[in-house]
């Protein structure tokens, strides 16, 4: 047997191979638009220290109303209560071709999955040193629904008027290196 190959048949498979490495990168930039709804208010109110990812225990119709992008975060705050992190406040508004027999609460509380030890420097954050927990932002990963959240601290309001006049020394800075 003679396993020699062409000039030809080397170039159509690097094309081949070419060609494979484009479709995952268009994937790559497929997985960053997974976002469900961000919490834009938490950056402004907050200053954020420590992120985690969390699972979320959701009923089926939460799962629908999610894939249509359903989602508001504004108002939604984490608690740990018995050793277990909740998600309260969030607001899932559901479909109208939802189940008829399933009676859906948008704002009920939803069950955070994460890590015991996660959940103990969480615990430690919240109780000892002044820290507060917020969803940051809710995506898709691997056909499973996420959860930002961090520990915060929240800003008063002479910090929050400092960050803006930080940002707009950044944005003008940012111009005159531009021209």
């Amino acid at each position: 047997m003679d396993y020699t190959l062409s000039v030809s048949d080397t170039l159509n498979y690097r094309s081949t191979v070419h060609l494979s490495l484009e479709k995952m990168a268009k994937k790559k930039k497929d997985m960053c638009t997974n976002t469900i709804a961000l919490n834009r208010k938490a950056r402004h109110d907050y200053t954020i220290e420590d992120q985690y990812e969390a699972g979320i225990v959701l009923e089926g119709w939460e799962v629908k109303s999610l894939r249509d992008g359903r989602a508001q975060l504004k108002e939604s705050y984490v608690s740990v209560y018995k050793g277990e992190v909740y998600l309260l406040g969030a607001h899932f508004s559901p479909l109208a071709s939802a189940s008829t027999h399933v009676n859906p609460i948008p704002t009920r509380k939803r069950k955070l999955l994460l890590h015991t030890k996660e959940i103990s420097k969480l615990i430690g954050a919240t109780e000892r040193e002044g820290y507060t927990i917020v969803p940051l932002s809710l995506y898709w990963q691997r056909g499973k629904a996420k959860l930002k959240i961090a520990l915060a601290k929240g800003k008063k309001q002479y910090d929050k008027r400092q960050s803006a006049k930080q940002r707009d020394w950044d944005r003008q800075k940012h111009r005159l290196l531009k021209q």
